[in-house]
């Protein structure tokens, strides 16, 4: 790898680690921004949830638009903009003095993250021309996006502790500086064939699409749908998604080219994502609530739990899209999600009485049944993922051309947002029945309102805060049991079909190797 190559990648990693890093480090803080914090007219809690989701729903919403604006205003210029956006929203998040202000804030931190996140990959793809190299690259940076996630709670939990809550924002700042150094030798790139006109009414349905689907599933799942706010939004988005091909393929210069489609690696690529996020989805939160809630982990043994999966990542994402850049990624983008689902399904096997981790200083190791009833499927798991990622990647931002590779990588950025929050709610709802009907059949009667609000799925009920419900709390985790086997079942099931999905996936041709290719010269 060359060293223009080294910057490139070093300028990506940063500027779409930054990104990553806020979506986790924030979640630590939560609790000492709500105390510290006054609040005009937001309460407590939904400040707290505010500050966390605002910045999701915006760098998803713009993603699209984003992605198209890269292309069309150039790489380099649109990735400098985002990062000193990102990094003057850091630091304005740093000094707020109000919940509401933090809010409006994270917003603007959103709209700067969705600049940098398809621009990352799409100087990567304009730079690295081989195959074999480009995947590797491609493996480098889903290792590091991987490092950086998991590294969010415990940077957030250790700046939170030992300074502030405000440093959790304001340590951007010199990853942003780090950053557009890193940037500057890089060659500016953007699609030749573009217009002086951009479609900005294309940009204002795509922001509806995908921003009214996702914040409709928000909202809607936290609220339990009890409130029309969340099927109003799911409306509005359905209706621009619907409205969407219309207004493209009227268009001379559409935001989306609809050509884009007609490749088929772009397509089966974005199904297969919706499909395969939206189980990633499912499986780590409701494993993560059932950990919890339900074997009695701490959060932070929940948390180290799936330290196994990132680890496989970190180390082997670079081979893998080596060998996929060399192979084509059909068999990775097949066998990967098949042996996710195969570890996923271990844990359909976990009996409610299995013991959790204290992280106590008295029981600083797991117990047995960590090793032999969770560790397990996260190895499987992690194999499967760590083969999946890179060449699903690969597969993606080369099925379009490098003209069009922001715009690519926005699609699918946006698909792997709205996937899980779609599924999620849908699988929301088929769990709380599954609960309540399993529990109500143990007990031999009908619950209320009332017991509904203190009982709910994978939170088993904590019997030193109300004795009026401990005859609920056995039965109570039995149901959970059976609520967590069923999401880990339609998990599965999910994976299993992204799998089928990507066997529609064509390999590019093998590239010669390089005597030839110089020979052939």
């Amino acid at each position: 790898m060359s060293a223009y190559h080294r910057w490139v990648l070093a300028a990506a990693i940063l500027g779409s680690g930054m990104v990553f890093l806020d979506t986790t480090v924030v979640t630590v803080a939560l609790p000492r921004i709500g105390r510290d914090l006054p609040a005009a007219f937001l309460g407590v809690l939904e400040g707290q949830s505010y500050v966390y989701n605002a910045y999701l729903l915006t760098l998803a919403a713009l993603l699209v638009l984003a992605g198209a604006a890269n292309d069309h205003y150039g790489r380099k210029r649109m990735f400098q903009v985002g990062i000193v956006g990102f990094g003057a929203a850091s630091v304005l998040c740093g000094f707020a003095s109000t919940l509401e202000m933090l809010v409006l804030f994270r917003i603007l931190q959103g709209a700067a993250g969705a600049l940098l996140v398809p621009s990352s990959l799409s100087l990567i793809t304009a730079c690295f021309e081989d195959q074999v190299e480009r995947g590797r690259a491609f493996g480098l940076w889903s290792g590091a996006s991987a490092a950086t996630t998991i590294l969010g709670p415990v940077l957030g939990g250790a700046l939170v502790d030992t300074l502030s809550w405000r440093a959790a924002f304001l340590i951007n700042v010199p990853v942003a500086v780090a950053a557009l150094l890193a940037a500057r030798p890089i060659i500016e790139s953007r699609d030749e064939q573009s217009t002086g006109v951009f479609d900005w009414g294309g940009s204002i349905l795509s922001a509806l699409a995908v921003g009214g689907l996702s914040f409709g599933a928000i909202y809607g799942q936290q609220r339990e749908w009890r409130e029309l706010i969340a099927f109003v939004a799911l409306a509005v988005g359905l209706v621009a998604t619907i409205a969407l091909p219309f207004w493209m393929a009227r268009r001379r210069h559409p935001l989306v080219p609809l050509e884009l489609f007609r490749s088929r690696n772009f397509t089966v690529t974005n199904i297969s994502t919706f499909l395969i996020y939206g189980a990633l989805y499912v499986n780590i939160y409701y494993l993560t609530l059932f950990m919890q809630g339900v074997l009695g982990y701490t959060a932070a043994a929940a948390g180290l739990a799936g330290v196994p999966v990132t680890l496989f990542l970190v180390v082997f994402s670079s081979r893998v899209g080596a060998l996929s850049g060399r192979f084509g990624p059909r068999i990775f983008m097949v066998a990967g999600p098949l042996i996710m689902a195969a570890g996923v399904f271990t844990w359909t096997l976990i009996p409610a009485d299995s013991a959790g981790w204290r992280l106590s200083a008295g029981d600083p190791l797991p117990p047995s049944d960590y090793w032999l009833r969770i560790l397990p499927g996260f190895v499987v798991f992690g194999i499967g993922l760590t083969l999946m990622v890179t060449p699903l990647v690969t597969a993606l931002m080369g099925s379009v051309p490098v003209r069009n590779s922001g715009l690519a990588s926005a699609i699918n950025n946006a698909i792997s947002r709205i996937g899980p929050q779609l599924i999620g709610a849908v699988i929301f709802i088929a769990i709380s029945a599954t609960f309540y009907s399993g529990l109500e059949q143990k007990m031999g009667t009908r619950f209320g309102p009332d017991v509904r609000r203190e009982v709910s799925p994978l939170n088993p009920v904590p019997v030193e805060r109300d004795q009026r419900l401990r005859d609920l709390e056995a039965p109570a985790r039995e149901s959970s049991t059976d609520a967590f086997h069923l999401a880990m079942l339609v998990s599965a099931g999910l994976l299993v079909a992204g799998a089928a999905v990507n066997l529609g996936i064509r390999n590019a041709p093998a590239p010669q190797p390089a005597a030839e290719v110089t020979a052939a010269g």
